[in-house]
């Protein structure tokens, strides 16, 4: 009976041994094939694709084989993607001053498609000035929201000075939110994070995890009773226009 080389069998080993018969091809397993994918994430892992500008990675095209080409085509793709994202979103920046006549494009309109906050101040009043400057830095840090202002009684008729500053958070296209004064955001002591944590909880700013705020008491997203008061004493003041 002849004997079969491929069988594992003392006498096959010493045939092996001595080099009368070729060594047995090994066996590939599932749990070699896991351990091969492991290895090669990472290789690549170790070369920190993630973290490469890409001009670096076009400068790895030039020297790869063609898998880790490939790989690096996918990275490079991803980080561009990643950057018109970002640059798509970040269009903003500033405050923009506004008349009446601009509202609906530059506020109804504009809020269908990113978070609008509008502005109603007046210069003379201290903690407009002073809200003003902390919403020019809230807007720099911001971009992806738009910010506005408007004279409070320019954007609605007889709207009350002792109503100021009031901003608007106007969201796909209607108004979300409303703050009348700036009591609830500390007054005179209001920092740049009081606004940025309270237009966070009514959703009109995402912050970075790694920037750090301090959290604000429990915004409410309706006008304080006092202030709801007050403004159905005007006559000419119709909440539905807005």
């Amino acid at each position: 009976m002849a004997n079969n080389h491929d069988e594992d069998t003392e006498w096959n080993d010493i045939l092996r041994a001595k080099g009368i018969i070729p060594q047995k091809e090994a066996q590939i397993t599932e749990a070699d094939i896991v351990d091969m994918i492991d290895e090669a994430i990472l290789k690549r892992d170790a070369k920190n694709y993630d973290e490469k500008t890409v001009d670096e990675l076009d400068e790895l095209l030039d020297e790869g084989n063609e898998d880790e080409e490939r790989m690096l085509m996918e990275y490079r793709a991803q980080r561009l993607n990643a950057i018109k994202q970002e640059l798509s979103e970040d269009k903003f920046g500033e405050i923009q001053h506004i008349y009446k006549t601009d509202f609906v494009r530059e506020v109804s309109d504009a809020s269908k498609d990113v978070w609008v906050v509008v502005y109603l101040y007046k210069e003379y009043i201290p903690v407009c000035k002073l809200m003003g400057a902390h919403l020019a830095t809230v807007a720099l840090r911001n971009k992806a929201t738009k910010f506005v202002k408007i004279i409070g009684d320019q954007c609605i008729p007889n709207y009350p000075d002792r109503n100021l500053p009031t901003l608007l958070i106007y969201g796909n296209g209607d108004m979300k939110a409303q703050l009348v004064g700036a009591a609830q955001l500390g007054g005179m002591n209001m920092k740049p994070e009081d606004i940025e944590a309270y237009l966070r909880r009514v959703g009109a700013i995402k912050l970075p995890e790694s920037r750090t705020t301090k959290e604000s008491e429990p915004v409410k997203k309706s006008i304080r009773s006092s202030a709801v008061a007050a403004l159905s004493d005007d006559d000419e003041y119709d909440s539905e226009d807005y």
